[in-house]
């Protein structure tokens, strides 16, 4: 996420003419990257954060400007980018607040830290104070990159496929769920499927490796359920389907109306609802969204998502939106124009960032 989250500044990067190197830690982000990276840009993944990796890779790559994202910050690599000269840009900079939390507790190593990056530009002003009491000189907010990046792509004829094989039924998904939260979706699911025998409720865990536990837990309550990984497209018997595979999380948004955001109905801080916003989905989340509160505020003020506590009201609000369909697609129309709205940081950023690049210019010349 915090990769794909810098492709429209990657984009803006290579219109000025640079090499784009861009970095990440797993394989999955790896997978994803490839598919994403325009033309001029191209992965590695990064060096682990210890002194003798670090300098090996700064020194084949040799890097005139180095931008972190969000708040990936590693002290070896930092200490070695600043003894390189290059300068140290922290984009779309966000940090929780347990992150800062831990933080304050060794504040010499952060002032180390953020106090070596040159230009911190912060997603919002709630991030931005917890950057300054964490010891970063320069800091600016500039939104949030996320508001810029396109929708998640679907491959058009999986698409057909998958709509296809929900054939009209009611449907809606739970998204980047965590250990605990399926429960209380499944739990939904059958409330709901009391008043709508055919309802299909897709579940896409945040860890897909999960996937096999959650269809044990359907199966525990009665329901059939199916992993995608292993039965394709959803049957008409099935009552639960279980995304567990990679980058389809266009193909979910892109097929039902009502997604609820994980990460957010147990303690856990929420996740980011901008993609199936993007894609005019109605957007409901628990109560624990507090890294991501100024976009569910903005959401909330425009009528485009919903709060819900527990199984019983994820279930009165899904079936509602569900059963109403006006309603459901006003909410997705509300939510599309709002993070549009919000968009425009990756042109506040290479703003921002113009100074250094201009540097580099003058020191190639």
């Amino acid at each position: 996420g915090e990769s794909l989250s810098l492709l429209p500044l990657i984009d803006r990067f290579i219109q000025r003419g640079l090499d784009v190197l861009v970095t990440s830690g797993t394989v999955s982000s790896a997978r994803v990257l490839s598919a994403r990276l325009p033309a001029g840009a191209f992965h590695q993944y990064a060096p682990i954060d210890a002194p003798k990796f670090v300098d090996r890779f700064l020194d084949h790559w040799r890097p005139d400007i180095a931008v972190f994202a969000e708040s990936e910050l590693w002290p070896n690599i930092v200490a070695a980018v600043r003894a390189r000269g290059a300068p140290l840009v922290l984009a779309n900079a966000r940090i929780s607040r347990k992150s800062a939390e831990r933080w304050r507790a060794v504040p010499g190593a952060a002032k180390s830290v953020f106090g070596a990056v040159d230009l911190c530009l912060a997603q919002d002003s709630d991030n931005a104070a917890r950057f300054l009491a964490l010891g970063a000189r320069c800091v600016r907010i500039a939104g949030n990159l996320k508001f810029d990046v396109p929708p998640p792509p679907a491959d058009s004829s999986k698409l057909a496929e998958f709509n296809g094989a929900i054939g009209g039924r009611p449907a809606w998904a739970a998204v980047s769920t965590h250990p605990g939260e399926e429960d209380l979706v499944l739990d939904a699911h059958v409330d709901m499927a009391a008043q709508t025998p055919s309802l299909l409720t897709i579940i896409a865990p945040r860890h897909r490796e999960r996937g096999a536990e959650i269809v044990e837990a359907a199966r525990a309550r009665g329901l059939t359920a199916a992993l995608r990984s292993q039965e394709g497209e959803p049957r008409r018997d099935v009552d639960v389907y279980v995304v567990d595979s990679v980058g389809e999380l266009g193909l979910v948004f892109r097929s039902v109306g009502v997604v609820l955001m994980g990460k957010s109905l147990l303690p856990g801080g929420g996740q980011n609802p901008i993609e199936p916003a993007k894609l005019g989905c109605a957007i409901l989340h628990g109560p624990y969204v507090e890294n991501f509160t100024e976009v569910y505020g903005e959401l909330a003020a425009a009528k485009a998502a919903a709060r819900v506590t527990d199984a019983a009201s994820l279930a009165r609000a899904a079936h509602y939106l569900l059963s109403e369909p006006s309603r459901m697609r006003k909410m997705g129309r509300a939510a599309g124009e709002t993070v549009e709205r919000l968009g425009g940081a990756s042109r506040g950023i290479m703003t921002a960032v113009e100074p250094y690049l201009a540097q580099m210019a003058v020191a190639q010349q």
